[in-house]
């Protein structure tokens, strides 16, 4: 029996079991690890936990407890998101970790854009993650854990300097840069956002649609739409034919913004953090060929995603003449 394994045991009875089962660890996370199991009743669970001695790549992720408290607080709002069953500190033996519900469901975003077993649902998907938004940007911030805030100039800046360490020179980025800087919107009404609202970061039933909202660790204060223009960015869409998510339009999203109770939000302004998304991703992939490049990380994964920025670039290409 492996170490973890022992220690879920020991934690089976508040869990509403006595002991657990079919441990194994789960494909995916790039800073986190997922681990899959059961109780001895048969009840499916998942572990989310940081590894030993590992720090965020970007190093703006919550700690875990911070994650799992938002999950709850979204859980109070009617979000669809696991059940959060426990936390695991720092130090445990089980680690900085957290153990949810677990969902059925699908997050490949290829298979949710394009695949057959979505296309009775799909057409409904785009106003489900409105309501999801609505919902989650309804958390009062009131009594929170202590998180990060920041605007349209904020996220320029911080990416601008990522970029410029770089040393690249990329012009289209740089129109980007200035594009984007000369029309910054003010943080007017600030929420509580995801962060990283996304295909792919999002479970999805093919009979029910939105199952639950997952990868909490980005969250942060700021303007409502960036969640809903993260969405939209174009690298998300996974080969699909719509603009929100590859599955559907941006009319839905809004409308299912408002349905659920959230604040009208003009179509330019998901528009313009739409940009900034494929702005930011276009420096995140920069970032990880230079990783490679200069020997700091040598994994295949960093080239293979380093050459997206050419993607990005022809996503900011056809944004900026689309605004002219």
């Amino acid at each position: 029996m492996s170490d973890l394994e022992t220690a879920l045991n020991a934690i089976a009875p508040q869990l509403g079991g006595q002991s657990v089962t079919g441990l194994r660890r789960l494909s995916g996370g790039a800073s986190q690890e997922t681990w899959a199991f059961a109780l001895d009743s048969g009840r499916p669970l998942i572990l989310r936990r940081k590894p030993a001695g590992a720090g965020s790549p970007t190093g703006n992720a919550n700690p875990l407890a911070t994650e799992a408290a938002l999950i709850r607080a979204a859980t109070l709002q009617g979000a669809p998101v696991p059940e959060v069953l426990h936390v695991s500190a720092p130090g445990s033996d089980i680690g900085e970790a957290y153990v949810m519900s677990a969902i059925e469901g699908e997050t490949l975003g290829k298979r949710i854009a394009q695949g057959e077993a979505f296309a009775a649902i799909r057409p409904k998907l785009a106003f489900q993650c409105g309501e999801a938004l609505a919902k989650i940007h309804a958390i009062p911030l009131d009594g929170l854990p202590d998180l990060a805030r920041s605007s349209a100039l904020d996220e320029l800046e911080k990416y601008e300097t990522v970029y410029r360490n770089l040393g690249a020179r990329r012009p289209i980025l740089e129109a980007a840069f200035k594009y984007l800087k000369d029309r910054a919107p003010a943080l007017e009404r600030p929420v509580m956002l995801h962060g990283d609202f996304r295909n792919g970061n999002i479970m999805f039933h093919p009979e029910a649609g939105v199952a639950a909202i997952l990868d909490w660790e980005l969250v942060h204060i700021g303007d409502p739409a960036e969640d809903m223009g993260w969405l939209c960015t174009a690298s998300w869409r996974f080969g699909g034919a719509r603009p929100v998510g590859g599955f559907g339009d941006y009319a839905d999203l809004l409308a299912g913004y408002e349905a659920a109770g959230g604040t009208p939000i003009p179509l330019e302004r998901v528009l313009y953090w739409q940009m900034l998304g494929s702005l930011k991703w276009g420096v995140m992939c920069e970032g990880m060929y230079a990783s490679y490049a200069n020997g700091s990380d040598t994994s295949v994964e960093r080239p293979m995603i380093g050459r997206r920025t050419s993607e990005c670039e022809i996503d900011l290409m056809a944004l900026l003449e689309a605004a002219r």
